[in-house]
């Protein structure tokens, strides 16, 4: 995923993107060499448009999302910019007879959906169409399977456009467009047009592109020619119905979106603005320069003159433009964009620590083996969400959860990566498991059987016990498992099984492990003298592999790892990784209280001050995830402060009488990152006789999340 900041490249353009835009509608070297003007407005200027779409998908559409809100707001935005748009052209078009011609209604309601209800308005509803159908596809589907979709309905759009002429060739083809033209005038709209651009602009934003700089002008160079002989090509053989739409402008856009990423500056924030006044206000600056040419009988200058006339089209615009500006950015200097908030309480994950994590875990497998990444109850509470979609941008392509749910939340977060199910799933969800393209895992042979007879083709995985005794059909079992690969309905692509023991090298608990293990073999083993082909293996969790890294299968289910964390501070393992904790627990001072000595606080007055004791009270308790009989302490201002009383459900209280200068607002953690802190997530576990597992699990989901 793209991690550069720099979009002042972007911003420049898109002010020269409007000027273009200006161009394409006053053609301004026309009065000098009409063949230059054509370069310039029918080639040059066609990437104006593209890029803005490209601009609005680099931005909006996201390979990962949880909901639709940001397309909303989108929507909504660009809906109100229509609607004052329709209203500030409304004018002309009264004066130009527009409510006069037939069929009003339903020429009211195309030009509306699809060709602009003045000749430069499509842009907008063409960037509702471009913005939705390029968000769901690529939530549906991964980047090349949307891609065929945008650029078969680019294709059709491209046969109505510059390549009408070879479409209308055919009768089957020309009927089809007919058709089509009666629903709207052109294809350059948000059906056919805007979604191979919103696309484009997606994808850069999601994928780092491994393109150098003279790479990427090389590629936009050749690109541009290649356009530049197409369009020539297009107008020689007189193949257009109009000609905003070539092939090689796909190309043209997406090297140059890629050269002005690199481009280096201080953004320039009101660029946005700018570039949208000029593109929405420069056809009525067109008729007022050419009103004011009529009144001062400068017809000979102000319009026939090309060049001048574009030049005080653009300059007419552009006043206008920073006026409008100026007047958005007073109103609008006190609702920038708000950081991430500190509300009430909140976990912050060190996204950089988890890379760090995966990388060290990376240099530990063995060959050919991959992270199986474990994600369940909410990424073990450091919320599904943010790991999944860091990880499968850092190239995990395997996840694993306990329920369907959760495997389906996934997907509609955006994974596209393989999803195990360890847990049960009811069978008369087949149809979900086909659906969402999951991997379910066999927990017995009644189950197996079961599914089977839902007669829906289902993946799954095969689970082992080795002793463990807990889902998973026994290993000695052989009859019934080389039965569960002939089922029809079935299809096997993974065989595993879990050490119930390899936290421990105690000598008892390692020669447990070593049973399973060689249980585990003799399955691999029957089934290899069967014929029956061995799908993937996997039987390491965190400690499997910490424990016992010689073990070589293809995947290694982890959790704790990756988070950066062990089960207790005092676990010892084999294998030391340098592996650093992702999440922190904070919250702050709501209030501050003076207390007199023998005073009880809390339920059941469970504490009572030895001194007269200031307290401050935290508004966190054990339904954000803090066991009730916990009674370490927390850290404000790098203090430590005990808990006093008994934790309740919304609230606690601490005992901050020896920390100076405190005050209501003040910081407080809970869970910290530093080991010097005792406060790591292990040890606060182990404080009340329990594991950092239960401990993070348990973090409420009224938290708010911050990712740093």
């Amino acid at each position: 995923m793209r991690k550069s900041k720099n979009y002042f490249g972007i911003d420049m353009f898109r002010l020269l993107a409007a000027l273009l835009v200006v161009a394409v509608h006053t053609s301004p070297l026309y009065s000098i060499n009409p063949f230059a003007d054509f370069l310039l407005t029918r080639i040059l200027a066609r990437l104006a448009v593209p890029f803005f779409f490209a601009t609005s998908g680099f931005f909006l559409v996201k390979r990962y999302s949880k909901d639709t809100v940001k397309l909303q707001m989108f929507i909504k935005k660009t809906i109100k910019i229509y609607i004052i748009s329709i209203l500030i052209y409304l004018p002309l078009n009264i004066y130009a007879g527009y409510f006069s011609k037939e069929l009003l209604l339903p020429r009211i309601i195309q030009d509306t959906v699809f060709n602009g209800t003045f000749y430069h308005l499509w842009y907008l509803p063409a960037s509702i169409f471009g913005a939705a159908i390029t968000w769901f596809l690529i939530k549906k589907l991964d980047y090349k399977k949307s891609f065929c979709i945008v650029a078969f309905l680019y294709l059709i759009g491209l046969f109505g456009d510059s390549y009408y002429g070879i479409a209308g060739q055919f009768y089957t083809t020309r009927e089809l467009y007919n058709l089509l033209f009666q629903i709207m005038y052109y294809t350059r709209n948000g059906l056919f047009f805007a979604p191979i651009f919103f696309w484009l602009g997606s994808f850069i934003a999601n994928k780092q592109s491994n393109l150098s700089v003279l790479e990427n002008t090389f590629g936009f160079c050749v690109s541009l020619l290649l356009m530049t002989t197409e369009a020539i090509a297009v107008h020689h053989f007189n193949l257009s119905r109009h000609d905003s739409m070539y092939i090689f402008l796909v190309p043209c856009i997406f090297f140059l979106f890629n050269i002005l990423l690199e481009l280096k500056g201080k953004r320039i924030a009101w660029a946005r603005d700018l570039s949208l006044i000029i593109y929405i206000i420069h056809p009525f600056m067109i008729v007022l320069v050419r009103l004011c040419a009529h009144i001062l009988k400068l017809e000979w200058l102000f319009v026939e003159n090309s060049i001048v006339h574009y030049l005080l089209v653009c300059a007419a615009s552009l006043v206008f433009g920073l006026l409008f500006v100026n007047i958005i950015c007073k109103y609008t200097k006190n609702r920038a964009a708000k950081p991430q908030q500190k509300c009430r309480a909140w976990i912050e994950l060190n996204l950089d620590n988890l890379t760090h994590n995966l990388n060290e875990i990376k240099k530990a497998l063995p060959a050919n083996c991959q992270v199986m990444a474990v994600v369940k109850a909410e990424a073990y509470g450091h919320r599904i969400f943010e790991f999944s979609t860091h990880l499968e941008a850092l190239g995990v392509k395997s996840f694993a959860v306990a329920t369907i749910d959760e495997a389906i939340l996934l997907r509609r977060f955006g994974i596209n990566s393989e999803i195990l199910i360890l847990g049960y799933t009811d069978v008369r969800r087949a149809a979900d498991l086909k659906r969402y393209n999951l991997l379910q895992t066999i927990i017995d042979f009644d189950y197996a059987k079961a599914l089977n007879q839902q007669n829906i083709p289902v993946k799954a995985h095969l689970k082992i016990d080795t002793g463990m005794h807990r889902l998973g059909v026994n290993f000695d079992d052989l009859t019934h498992i080389k039965d569960i690969f002939s089922f029809k309905n079935i299809k096997i692509l993974g065989i595993y099984s879990h050490f119930s023991s390899s936290e421990t090298l105690a000598a008892e608990d390692v020669a447990f492990t070593q049973l399973q293990l060689n249980r585990f073999y003799s399955v691999l083993n029957f089934l290899k003298q069967n014929n029956i082909s061995l799908p993937k293996t996997h039987i390491q969790s965190t400690y499997g592999l910490l424990n016992y890294p010689q073990i070589e299968c293809n995947y290694v289910r982890l959790g704790l790892a990756l988070y950066g964390i062990l089960s207790l501070p005092d676990d010892k393992t084999k294998l030391q990784l340098n592996l650093k904790p992702v999440l922190s627990f904070k919250s702050k001072v709501v209030l501050l209280r003076n207390v007199a000595k023998d005073e009880a606080v809390g339920y059941d007055r469970a504490f009572v001050t030895e001194r007269d004791t200031k307290l401050a009270m935290l508004p966190i308790g054990y339904a954000d995830g803090l066991p009730r009989n916990f009674v370490g302490y927390v850290l404000i201002n790098g203090s430590p402060a005990p808990i006093v009383g008994r934790i309740c459900m919304d609230q606690l209280s601490v005992d901050v009488t020896d920390i100076p200068n405190i005050a209501v607002g003040d910081e407080v953690e809970i869970i910290s990152l530093k080991s010097e802190s005792n406060l790591l997530a292990p040890q606060i576990a182990k404080q009340y006789g329990s594991i950092s597992n239960e401990l993070l699990s348990r973090l409420g989901m009224r938290l708010d999340v911050l990712t740093i």
